[in-house]
């Protein structure tokens, strides 16, 4: 009798399990099919007439082409009166209109300005071609392996192109002997039939007693001539970025018209010091003007150098954040003293675009002037040196994209906001409108079923700062329903969760996953850049914090004001910076987010390249107790507190962030006994390449199972249509 109860017992539990496995949600592959129409490749095709890149001709007109119904439209604009001429070709369009003769140049050279010479390396020396004879000629002779000429390598980022800046008289070149012999090395190695094939190369640490070097010079190249700048060896860093060649020239440097003095700024190994310097051409000495030293991190501006060699007047106009903002300052350049502050509020200059010296005047660009108004729009201004009649050139709400005319008297104005379609404006310099040359056309795409993410607001968690945001739904909604969680992040400090403030029709498949059930939630936290300087450094020298606690208290503001969003299950995915918040999110705020998916992390910055930790969080010391103040920021040293779904993933040759940051956490989460899951693509470098799309499939895959508790389809693919 005890036999059959046990036997009905089973039977009735079986049948229960069968039952709510049926239960179960299928998502199908038409499910998957209808997220994929929101995918940038089937958005973008659908936007007309929209952005205006203009080309500026010698005579003072520019040309644009725009998409339309019916293909791409030429247009050809006379700045001064604001009159257009179409053609539905380039070569139509610009018939009889003398085009720039292109010199023969190489993209690993650097072209002169006369146009007549190049500059290059070779076996560690720097060389200079004539672009009219092809003659060859050696301008250095004693570079050597890892101790050469213009050498480009910061490690995480590397070319065969020669960091240099030509002189304006094309006669000299200023650039460094760039000692790395003493860093790490960094090796991948390519997965092949047979034998592996090594990557090797210079790749600089935290743990590095010392960085690479860069040994000023300035090379005469008519006669060879190298002239040590008599200044010691500094750190391969500079004021804007990590290197000293975020725009791919060498930054921070600039020559007075004759040639005869370079002015330049050395920055500490960790940006806590930036000193401006004047270097005589022909001799090599070197003169100190001032220097700035802050506590956290000195930079110049966000997307440009906004310090200006003013030889001219003799001043200097610099940038410092020293009242909290990022402003403009005066300086006479003899004495070092400062002259005035420029610009000054409760707001951030971002880029000085141009300066008018004749006229004393400033154009630049800023966030936060503009009050009630999303603190990330940019603007452009205009103010004079003294700092007197400054006026707001673009005042439209919405986000501006500048491009000025070669003489600065037109500018082309793009604006648009993250939901609302771009329009293209020309104007002269003091900011009249003289024709709207485009507005976007989204008829079709919204024709298509698509929607705009709405912008959201919301308190940071500890009260002190409005935080801005994206939120996706699905084109579906039921607001009388509960939709699990999805927070994309990119904790920064240099960047955030949004990006950028222009339209966009497709951003990443924020709103593609949402289409599968999901809210999808950007969130731009405190510590990202664009701000005041308090906002910026909420969490230097210790980025463990990854925002989270924003993220979070974001969330559940939000899931208060709108019923639909379901703050018990929530998610979690970033790559890069955005990787190494994901992890950290499951290990420590495991009581919050219940799957998470890590791309690309840089989960130790030990193993980083020296300059990302050293800016932000400071240079790696030892403690008493023999642990540095690196360690426990490191994800690994967290990873047994996993309790939700974690699938990790790495580019077997990434050389940004290297493999070994994600091995690191993976043996962590082996050595705790716990379970994960892990995705390597063998050659892939950060962002993936070609893998991208099984990536993005197979974490549609892993929230669809995981957090929303359905089926996804089998092997599906996402297929982007096939370039022509």
């Amino acid at each position: 009798m005890k036999k059959s109860f046990l036997s009905i017992l089973m039977i009735v539990l079986i049948f229960h399990s069968v039952q709510a496995q049926d239960t179960r949600k299928e998502v199908t592959a038409e499910d998957y099919e209808q997220a994929v129409k929101f995918l940038r490749f089937n958005t973008n095709p659908l936007i007309e007439r929209a952005n205006v890149r203009p080309t500026w001709l010698k005579d003072g007109r520019f040309w644009y082409q725009v998409s339309t119904a019916e293909g791409t439209e030429y247009v050809l604009v006379d700045p001064k009166t604001g009159k257009k001429r179409t053609a539905s070709s380039k070569n139509e369009l610009l018939e009889g209109i003398p085009s720039e003769s292109k010199a023969d140049v190489k993209g690993s050279e650097v072209v002169s300005p006369d146009r007549k010479k190049v500059a290059f390396i070779r076996d560690w020396n720097l060389w200079m071609r004539d672009l009219e004879t092809n003659e060859e000629t050696q301008l250095t002779t004693d570079g050597e392996e890892n101790f050469g000429y213009a050498t480009d390598n910061a490690g995480w980022r590397k070319s065969d192109k020669p960091i240099l800046l030509w002189s304006p008289d094309s006669k000299k070149i200023a650039t460094y002997r760039q000692d790395q012999r003493h860093v790490s090395d960094m090796y991948l190695v390519e997965t092949t039939v047979g034998a592996p094939k090594l990557q090797a190369w210079k790749y600089p640490l935290p743990q590095d007693e010392e960085v690479i070097k860069i040994h000023r010079v300035i090379i005469e190249v008519e006669e060879p001539k190298v002239i040590p700048l008599q200044v010691k060896a500094d750190p391969r860093r500079g004021t804007l970025c990590d290197d000293i060649s975020c725009s791919g020239a060498f930054d921070d440097n600039y020559w007075n018209e004759d040639a005869t003095q370079l002015a330049f700024v050395s920055t500490s190994r960790d940006h806590k010091e930036a000193k401006l310097r004047i270097a005589d051409a022909k001799t090599g000495e070197v003169r100190e003007i001032f220097e700035e030293v802050v506590e956290t991190q000195y930079e110049s501006g966000q997307g440009s150098i906004n310090w200006k060699y003013l030889p001219k007047s003799n001043e200097i106009i610099w940038y410092s954040e020293r009242d909290g903002w990022g402003h403009l300052y005066l300086y006479d350049l003899k004495t070092g003293d400062l002259k005035h502050q420029i610009t000054k509020g409760n707001f951030v200059v971002t880029q000085l675009v141009h300066v008018d010296e004749k006229n004393r005047t400033l154009y630049f660009e800023a966030n936060g002037m503009e009050k009630s108004r999303d603190p990330y729009f940019s603007h452009l201004y205009k103010v004079d040196f003294s700092g007197k009649n400054l006026k707001v050139l673009t005042p439209e709400n919405a986000n501006h994209r500048i491009s000025f005319s070669p003489d600065h008297q037109f500018f082309v104005d793009n604006y648009s906001t993250p939901n609302t379609p771009p329009v293209a404006v020309l104007r002269n310099r003091n900011g009249k409108e003289i024709a709207v040359l485009e507005k976007a056309d989204i008829s079709r795409l919204e024709a298509s079923g698509w929607k705009a993410p709405e912008p959201i607001t919301v308190k940071s968690a500890d009260g002190q700062w409005d935080l801005q945001g994206l939120m996706f739904t699905p084109t579906h909604l039921d607001e009388n329903k509960k939709y699990p969680v999805v927070n994309y992040v990119y904790p920064g400090p240099q960047g955030g969760s949004v990006g950028s403030r222009n339209f966009s029709a497709a951003r990443s498949d924020h709103q593609a996953l949402a289409e599968l059930g999901f809210v999808v939630i950007l969130i731009d936290g405190s510590c990202n850049p664009g701000r005041s300087k308090a906002f910026h450094d909420a969490c230097y020298g210790d980025i463990s914090g990854n925002t989270l606690e924003d993220q979070k208290a974001g969330i559940r503001q939000l899931a208060e004001e709108h019923p639909f969003i379901d703050a018990e299950k929530v998610g979690i995915w970033g790559h890069s910076g955005g990787g190494y918040a994901a992890a950290a999110a499951m290990f420590r705020h495991g009581d919050f987010y219940s799957v998470g998916i890590a791309e690309s992390g840089n989960h130790d910055n030990r193993n980083y390249e020296d300059d990302w930790g050293e800016r932000y969080i400071g240079l790696m010391t030892m403690g008493a107790d023999g642990v540095d103040n690196y360690n426990e920021q490191a994800n690994q040293v967290y990873a047994e507190n996993l309790k939700g779904k974690l699938l990790l993933a790495h580019g077997g040759l990434d050389d940004n962030v290297p493999p070994y940051n994600t091995y690191l956490v993976v043996d962590a989460l082996i050595k705790a006994n716990k379970d994960f899951d892990l995705i390597i693509f063998p050659n892939a470098r950060h962002g993936f390449g070609e893998d991208s799309y099984y990536m993005m499939r197979r974490r549609w895959d892993y929230f669809v199972e995981h957090l929303l508790g359905a089926t996804p389809p089998a092997n599906f693919e996402i297929e982007p249509p096939q370039r022509n």
